[in-house]
């Protein structure tokens, strides 16, 4: 059930009324059934008289106490919150009652591991999840310390925010009188309850230490399940966090704030990691299993400095409401983004940033549910659905605006004075904002009016004029905005000149410069011989789509694999998919684009998502005379530029992998077949683990894998990871019962874990004919308002958009939705995200009638 809903009003009003809390909690996890017995006692001060509430989303509520008095349970909950009238000045609450176990990733979340049986839990609370296993006033200003005591079995690891303690001697369970022990912990740091955590289970630990500004010695873990312990890769983890926490201190001027830092990989985790104070949880696909690219390597760096970046920024100081949490999650994306380059070896991650963190902002900005950073939020129903691309990305964009606006110096000195006055403490972005004035002398005020708090998405472009020499005798900057959000907005961003030689494309001259308004010249230009390419927000400072002149995007795009500046490929290449998606270019011509450029580029990342926006292109965008065409003769290209990758390079395996999802035709299928039996070898390429289910994959929904053939890949793994795999191989077979089954397996069967519904939603989504996933259109629409209701929001979500038929690029699809959309405007998520999938849709058609328009010779 969805848990506990709460308001904005009603967060100031409680906080306006209770104040103080301190939680003692114990948890009896012993049990082998679907419940676990939960006593809170929560001390709190409050105005005499008044009354509130504590949520508490249970099973059954067994005994509630306060003050002394004993209220009735039935009278006073309704299952998800508990009445408190006449609170004292001082007051003492007792709730004991039956929480539930989950399988959606939410709350306790509890998985057996198929390889040896054994339970592993952990918590997720964000957003406001803690109050599915303990009774807790669960909003982000009501700080409190907690103290655990854990019941469990004597062999797990029990791990929270705390140290953890040594197990004593615990509840006798009269068929095995040894097998329990307690955990008693101290009581831990004041925070918010979204980063309390609990871990519990047979978890194989690791540990080290890292040395903090103020001279403490700071133990760290690492902890994973023993079936995937020889994945862990202690010493990347370990390196990686000893390097961060020392660039962070240094560069905002404050000690690690906590007293020890772990870092566990959990089962079925619905997001990449999260930030729980000295207890961070990661998504186990950080655990490569096989042999992954640079790229994902480079991603994962990331991740751990991200999470490691919020325990200042987020824990220590704390948004107050979470019309604030972009400015956590911004800050922790270009923080990381900062610390990867500095203290990692993936030191080109800017370019990443560029192709990737902005090209998905400015997506998610162009969608109708965009909104502006500092979001509206009314209601917890509201964060769900904004932990979004303009929350983390397009945050983080203008965060790199901004310090191109007042300088690095400026900029990490205001952030180390707003960690240090607001220190265990919440703030707000005004507070931030003051202290980089401070820091900088610039008034900040219009910049927050103009960047945060609207929403779009600007274009600029470069226009200049030259004489008869072609010299340059004028030159400007013009910035237009969508009619929807017509905001123009003050850029700091630079202009590079890049010209042919024999270093390939590079950059002869750069201006820096102040953007404001429709048009800005720029003197810096004028004198200069026109050069082969003009690329505006060169070095990528601003957060803005970018048109290049007929002139410069002829040459750049011609000569692309000649730009030996990534980051400026980067921008290049992302101004050319935004066109495609705007319906200005060809699809075909960015798929021409990227074959004839991607064997020549260097960067892992950069790579990565040029394949991933190429296999986009030719599924969805080419026009229908010659998407078959156009994707037999990409799937060859890529096929070719595997074999012509060095042997065991990164490309090499990227390419591969590439063409497992490209694949398009009969022989397509024979070459995996061949690479899957050996007939076919690359030097250097080793069919792992990983990729094997990736060519078993692709050959099933290609209708040529054999059950022989999906059974010996799960023989091989069988382990949780390969049994979903297994379900993604099955559900993407071009069969008509197959999609049906599979896609109502996910809709209806509430036992599936998050995981393995994802996993079957993946592969009914995986086709090369759409048609099949037609059956069920109307019937999705029929489900959406049920599902809504009486799922929690990560079943609802993955319902609502893994099972919209976005494959499925028709004008009757596009009709459907929108009357749906028309005659259910509420809930509001619910209409967002489905208005999404219909965005993303209308784009579609619009590539495919581009496409067409250019093949037939239409086109203006």
């Amino acid at each position: 059930m969805p848990a506990a809903n709460l308001t904005r009003t009603e967060a100031e009003q409680r906080a306006s009324t209770v104040w103080a809390p301190r939680y003692e909690v114990l948890l009896d996890l012993t049990g082998s059934g679907e419940t676990f017995r939960s006593e809170t006692v929560v001390r709190f001060e409050a105005t005499s008289g008044a009354s509130t509430f504590i949520e508490a989303c249970s099973d059954a509520v067994h005994e509630v106490v306060l003050n002394g008095r004993t209220l009735e349970p039935n009278a006073v909950s309704d299952g998800t919150r508990i009445r408190l009238d006449g609170l004292d000045a001082e007051n003492e609450l007792r709730v004991v009652a039956e929480a539930r176990y989950m399988n959606t990733g939410e709350g306790l979340h509890r998985f057996v591991d198929p390889v040896d049986g054994e339970t592993y839990l952990y918590t997720e609370f964000a957003v406001a999840e803690a109050n599915r296993v303990f009774a807790v006033f669960d909003q982000p200003d009501l700080k409190a310390s907690f103290r655990f005591t854990i019941a469990a079995p004597a062999h797990w690891q029990v791990l929270s925010n705390a140290p953890t303690p040594t197990a004593t001697a615990g509840p006798v369970d009269s068929r095995n009188p040894s097998s329990t022990a307690v955990w008693s912990f101290d009581p831990g740091p004041v925070i918010s309850s979204y980063i309390v955590a609990i871990i519990a289970g047979p978890y194989r630990a690791w540990h080290a230490g890292a040395r903090s500004a103020d001279g403490r010695d700071i133990p760290l873990g690492l902890f994973t399940r023993a079936s995937l312990a020889t994945y862990a890769e202690p010493d990347v983890m370990f390196e990686t966090v000893q390097a961060g926490l020392a660039f962070y201190e240094s560069a905002f001027g404050v000690p690690y704030p906590y007293g020890k830092y772990d870092q566990i990989f959990v089962p079925e985790y619905n997001w990449g990691a999260m930030e729980n104070v000295g207890a961070v949880t990661f998504n186990e696909s950080y655990l490569f299993r096989s042999r992954v690219s640079d790229a994902r390597r480079e991603q994962r760096a990331i991740v751990v400095l991200h999470e490691l970046s919020h325990m200042w920024f987020g824990n220590s100081v704390t948004m107050k409401w979470w019309n604030d949490l972009w400015l956590n999650e911004s800050f922790a994306t270009w923080a990381s983004t900062l610390a990867t380059s500095q203290v990692t070896e993936f030191t080109g991650v800017w370019a990443t940033f560029a192709s990737d963190e902005k090209t998905h902002a400015a997506e998610q900005d162009q969608l109708p549910s965009t909104h502006p950073i500092v979001a509206d939020i009314d209601d917890l129903a509201d964060v769900e659905v904004n932990f979004d691309a303009i929350t983390y990305d397009k945050g983080a964009s203008v965060l790199k605006q901004l310090v191109a606006w007042v300088g690095l110096d400026a900029f990490q000195r205001g952030v180390g004075a707003y960690l240090t006055a607001h220190a265990g403490g919440n703030a707000t972005l005004r507070d931030l904002l003051d202290e980089l004035e401070r820091a900088s002398g610039r008034d900040l005020t219009r910049w927050s009016e103009f960047w945060l708090e609207t929403a779009g998405v600007n274009t600029l472009r470069t226009v200049v004029e030259t004489d008869a020499a072609g010299t340059i005798t004028a030159a400007r900057v013009e910035q237009t905005a969508s009619a929807s959000h017509p905001t123009l907005r003050p850029h700091r961003l630079a202009i590079g000149c890049y010209s042919l030689g024999d270093a390939g494309l590079a950059r002869t001259h750069r201006v820096e410069l102040d953007v404001d308004g429709a048009t800005t010249d720029v003197p810096g230009l004028v004198g200069l011989p026109r050069p082969e390419v003009l690329l505006v927000n060169d070095d990528d400072l601003t957060y803005a789509k970018v048109r290049l002149d007929a002139r410069s995007l002829a040459a750049a795009t011609t000569h692309l694999a000649e730009l030996r500046d990534p980051v400026a490929r980067a921008v290049v290449l992302g101004s050319a998919w935004d066109a495609v998606r705007d319906a200005e270019v060809a699809p075909s011509d960015f798929v021409r684009l990227v074959i004839g450029s991607i064997g020549h580029e260097t960067q892992s990342a950069a790579r990565g998502l040029a394949l991933s926006r190429l296999e986009l292109a030719v599924g969805r965008y080419l026009a229908e005379e010659h998407r078959e065409q156009i994707a037999a003769e990409t799937g060859d290209a890529v096929w070719a530029l595997a074999e012509l990758a060095g042997a065991g390079s990164d490309a090499q395996l990227q390419f591969v992998k590439a063409f497992t999802r490209i694949a398009a035709t009969p022989a397509h299928a024979d070459v995996l077949g061949s690479l899957l039996d050996g007939a076919i070898k690359l030097d250097g390429l080793e069919i792992d683990l990983d990729l094997r289910w990736e060519l078993v994959i692709a050959r099933a929904a290609l209708g040529a894998a054999s059950d022989d053939e999906i059974d010996d890949a799960l023989a091989r793994d069988d382990t949780a990871k390969g049994r979903q795999l297994v379900e993604t191989a099955l559900a993407a077979r071009p069969d008509q019962a197959v999609k049906d089954t599979a896609w109502r397996r996910v809709v209806t069967d509430t036992s599936l874990s998050n995981d393995l519904a994802r996993a079957i939603a993946d592969g009914w989504r995986r086709t090369l004919w759409p048609e099949l996933l037609a059956s069920t259109v109307n019937e999705y629409f029929a489900e959406l308002q049920s599902v809504w209701a009486s799922r929690g929001f990560t079943m609802a979500s993955l319902v609502v958009s893994r099972l919209y038929p976005a494959p499925l690029v028709s004008p009757e699809v596009a009709a459907v939705t929108r009357a749906w959309l028309d005659a259910n405007p509420e809930p509001a998520p619910l209409h967002r995200l489905v208005a999404e999938q219909l965005s993303e849709l209308e784009r579609a058609l619009a590539a495919q009638a581009r496409d067409a328009s250019d093949l037939s010779g239409d086109a203006q």
